[in-house]
């Protein structure tokens, strides 16, 4: 006999799952917590559920295959509608995901949609990604430079930034002539700006500083 309050047959939400639908995550007005913020909270959660659930590692594929789905302009249109129930939209996620993910990755899902985030559902996937591949050793790099590399220099480039690192970097290449030399480099809300222009506007900046310094003595 099921226990009271619970349907029978029906399996307890884990407890991080238990936590994810106690956890604040409302967006916006003083009280809320900015939306990347939201997104970091879901994608941390699911990869410790995930570790529990033998492993990080056998959720890349899944994840991957939930992004694509949610990449599809009719699913992104269902999932955004408000004239669809919670309850259809984790139906529709069922039925398409089906045995294919694991079954911890499925009931996430069932509570981002819960909550009414399945419209992060792509970012949430994004930054599980990024998660595991940190876990791996892997970092992904924006890198600006001032003019094309040829293959030999992005593959020089790549090498000094994963020696330095201590880690395999993986760089995404930007091409903006107006920073004229050097490099930019993002990496999550950590940017280090190399450029040749960020050292010419410091310069000046020097200059008019002791310029002014001058022009009061």
């Amino acid at each position: 006999m099921a226990a009271p309050g619970r349907a029978a047959g029906r399996r307890p939400r884990p407890a991080a799952c238990r936590q994810l639908h106690r956890r604040p995550d409302r967006v916006g007005g003083s009280a809320g917590v900015r939306e990347d913020t939201v997104v970091r909270n879901y994608a941390e959660t699911l990869f410790e559920l995930a570790e529990r659930d033998g492993g990080a590692a056998g959720y890349g594929d899944p994840v991957a295959a939930v992004a694509g789905l949610m990449e599809d302009r009719k699913v992104i249109e269902f999932f955004g509608t408000p004239r669809v129930s919670a309850d259809t939209k984790k139906e529709a996620l069922e039925r398409a995901l089906g045995d294919s993910v694991p079954t911890m990755l499925l009931r996430f899902l069932t509570v981002v949609v819960d909550r009414g985030r399945q419209r992060l559902i792509p970012a949430i996937m994004k930054d599980f990604q990024a998660l595991l591949d940190r876990h791996r050793g892997i970092r992904h790099m924006e890198v600006t430079v001032a003019r094309e590399l040829g293959a030999d220099e992005e593959e020089a480039l790549t090498a000094r930034l994963s020696s330095a690192t201590g880690a395999q970097v993986i760089p995404t290449l930007r091409v903006r002539p107006e920073i004229i030399g050097g490099i930019v480099i993002r990496e999550g809300d950590t940017l280090y700006d190399g450029s040749l222009k960020r050292q010419l506007d410091a310069m000046r900046r020097a200059l008019m500083a002791t310029e002014l310094q001058g022009q009061e003595s």
